[in-house]
Parts: C-alpha cells; structure tokens; sequence
C-alpha cells in the first residue's frame, strides 16, 4: 500500500510523507467540520430536510474532495460554499420566493455548464488571465479573510452596531481556548515541532472540557447517518427558460467560479506549486473536480460546491499531494458515523489555526509594488475588499475592475489583456443585474 501511495501521489519527489499528508488532512477536517452543521442549519431554512441534509453535506464533501486528490492530486478540500448556501437558501428561496427544488435546478445547471467551461478551457483562460499583481494580492486578502473567520469564530471579534466590529467579551472561555490554542501553536512552531496546529487544537479542545464548555455526548458516538431521500435529485424543470433561472444560474456561476480561482491561487501558491506568474499545471484538472462536484453535489441535494480556504491549514502543516485530500474525505466518511465525537471540537480551538494560516499566507504582500499606483490600489482593494465584504469573490470582481480602469485612464492599456477586458465587462453587468434586482 505503501508504494502504491508513493507511486500515485509522488509523496518523495513532493519532500512528503504519508503520516505529514493525513496529519495534514485531519488538521484540514477540523478547521472545515463546522460545515457539517452550519450547511443544514442554512439550506434547511427553505424547508428541506435538516437531517437528510447533515448526511448530503458529508457525502458531497467526500465525493468532491476525492475528485480533487484523484484527478488534480491537489491537498484541497471541496465542500458546500458557505455565501452560496446563503443565496441558495434566503435570496432565491425566502426572498425571490422560488421552491428548494427550482434552486437544486438551478445548482445542477451550474455544474453541468462549468463542465462544458472546462472542456473547452474557458474556466482556464480566466484564471491565466488574472494579471500578476492581483495573483500576489490574493493570498493576502485570503489570509486575512481566513484570520477574521478565526477570530469571529472564537469571538475575539464581535459585531458592533457603532464600530461594525470591536472586541469580544473577555469573559468568555472561548476567547480564552483560543488564546491558548494560538500560544501553544505558536510555540510549537517556533520549536519546529511537527504536527503543531494539531496539537495546539487537541489542547484548546482540553482547555475547552476543563472549562465545562465541551460535554462528552450524551448518547452513543456511534450512529448510522440519516437517509437523503427527502432530497435526493429533487428537480423541477418549470422555470427553466426563465429571466429568473438565467440569473439565479449567473450568480452561482459567478461567485463559485471566482471563489474557486482565488482559493485555488491561494492555496496551491503557499504549497510551492504555483509559477511566477500564479499558474499550475494541475489547474484544469482541479476545476473539472469543482466542475463535477456541483453537479453530483446538486444530485444529492445539496448547494453548490466550491474548493475550502481551510485547506490552507493543511498546506500549513505539511501537506503537499492529493493524499491530504483523501485524508479530509476519510474524516467526513467519520464524522458520518461519529457526528457527535467530531462536533465536540469546538469553533474556538481551531481558529488559532486559522490565524497562523492567515500569517503564513500573508507572506506574497513583499512581492506587490505599491509604489505603482495602477499596481498598487488594484492589489490593495482585492486585499482589503476580501475580508470587509466577507467574500473572496467580490475581492476578484473589484481587484480585477480597479485594475483594467486605472490601467485604461492612466495610459496603460496596453497591460489588460483582452481577457481582462471581457471578464471586467462581465463584471460590470453582474453588477448592473444585481443592482436592477434589488430596485425591481
């Protein structure tokens, strides 16, 4: 077996080891499980059943996280976008006041002509078309993105009526788990110890049990996961010729596509894969398993599916192959029969790894030059635009629209490719059709 994994994934010539890769796929698990729970509670707001959907998440998690590590060999984990469940679930559902099954239609659309994207190397194109600035700009939005993730998750950070945001209540044990987490994490890493942002979230989740916060199960851990009939390949054709399916089936290509081109330049850049210019050749095969998992992820009933910033942690510590994938997706076969083990680690121990990934991935700010105004301002709107407006996708649209105008008007055209050109004009009419839905 053995050699068979060494063979398949290149685990030497990738200065990797099977223990570091499903070390790394555990830590991966942990920082990405809140969606076992956070995606039911969302999709079933639209009257879809909660606990088909708790087996349907796990199921589509694994399908597509395999896809990634067997035909991109990535260590990327794919599972229900988190936004996209929310436009799923409260603006075509409780707002545009369409049934589940319309937007389980309109999800299964998505994938299948992401599949026809992909074939013929459209999705492709757009990712080597993003200039090399906003490739640098990226990881550094993300990271910080993933870091206010981790911070609002332990509730360091808190919403504020005056200020938006301000800091969390002290007197909280969460803050103090994660402080914990973050300092053992920290220390563990200055020690060069391996294995460390799985050891500081096994001690914040102690910390947790010691503090009375994390209860042991009252039940057996052990449980068959629940059927997905209720929704399983809920379809309804009705609409499909509609104003509304055209824009629903636009918006979910949109943010699923950019979300997934600036996971994917994040993530693929901190592991080293990446060339100068952010570009890997495993970059087709990676979005034919996005591609694939949201139509196959549509079958099951669920939302569409979107490569996980989270497995930055993983990267973090160590992992370099597809194997770390396959470990993720051996998790969530897990927690598919353990639930209440796994769900015991609480969102606090496992932000401090989500703050050391924000710090690790930060790094590519040295290669911006701000002293170019036409690229500096497009780098720095992608970088703060990501974590202000709580999506990696808006960061893209408005790096992406920054850069083609203030290249365009100061007598620098000649830099946006005709790409650029396209994707901006794209841009602007999402925009111009967003705008247009919320005034009708």
């Amino acid at each position: 077996m053995n050699n068979i994994l060494e063979k398949f994934f290149k685990l030497t010539e990738n200065k990797t080891t099977i223990r570091r890769e499903f070390v790394a796929g555990i830590i991966t698990f942990l920082t990405m499980s809140y969606i076992l729970v956070v995606n039911p509670n969302i999709l079933s707001a639209t009257g879809m059943d909660r606990e088909a959907l708790f087996t349907t998440t796990a199921l589509a998690t694994i399908i597509a996280t395999l896809l990634m590590a067997f035909l991109a060999k990535l260590p990327i984990a794919q599972a229900p976008g988190m936004g996209l469940n929310s436009f799923f679930a409260f603006t075509v559902v409780l707002t545009m006041g369409y049934t589940w099954q319309f937007a389980l239609t309109a999800v299964f659309i998505e994938g299948i002509v992401f599949i026809l994207l992909t074939f013929f190397n459209v999705r492709e194109l757009i990712v080597k078309s993003i200039p090399k600035v906003l490739k640098d700009a990226i990881p550094v939005g993300i990271g910080l993105f993933i870091t206010l993730i981790g911070l609002k998750g332990a509730g360091i950070v808190v919403t504020d009526p005056n200020t938006l945001v301000t800091l969390g209540d002290f007197s909280q044990h969460s803050v103090w788990i994660a402080f914990l987490g973050l300092l053992v994490t920290g220390v563990l890493f200055a020690r060069n110890v391996n294995g460390a942002i799985l050891i500081g979230i096994v001690v914040a989740t102690v910390f947790g049990f010691a503090l009375g916060d994390i209860a042991l199960p009252e039940k057996s851990i052990v449980a068959l996961p629940p059927s997905i009939a209720p929704i399983f390949a809920q379809f309804e054709w009705d609409h499909i010729l509609s104003l509304d399916m055209l824009i629903v089936v636009f918006t979910f290509l949109f943010v699923n596509l950019f979300d997934t081109v600036g996971t994917l330049i994040g993530v693929v850049s901190k592991a080293g894969f990446a060339d100068e210019e952010g570009n890997f050749p495993q970059m087709k095969k990676a979005l034919f398993a996005d591609a694939l998992g949201t139509t196959i992820g549509a079958v099951l009933g669920t939302s569409t599916i979107t490569s996980y910033v989270e497995s930055a942690s993983g990267v973090a510590s160590g992992g370099r192959t597809g194997l770390t994938a396959v470990s993720t997706a051996l998790m969530f076969a897990l927690a598919l029969f353990l639930a209440p083990l796994f769900l015991m680690v609480p969102a606090a121990a496992t932000a401090p790894a989500l703050v050391i990934v924000g710090l690790f991935m930060i790094s590519s700010v040295a290669k911006i030059n701000f002293n170019d105004i036409t690229e500096g301002l497009p780098a720095f709107i992608t970088i703060v635009f990501m974590p202000f407006t709580y999506s990696i996708a808006e960061g893209i649209v408005f790096g992406m629209l920054s850069f083609t105008f203030i290249k365009v008007f100061a007598g620098k055209s000649k830099d946006v490719s005709a790409t650029v050109y396209i994707i901006a004009a794209l841009f602007l009419l999402k925009i111009v059709l967003d705008a247009m839905h919320v005034i009708g």
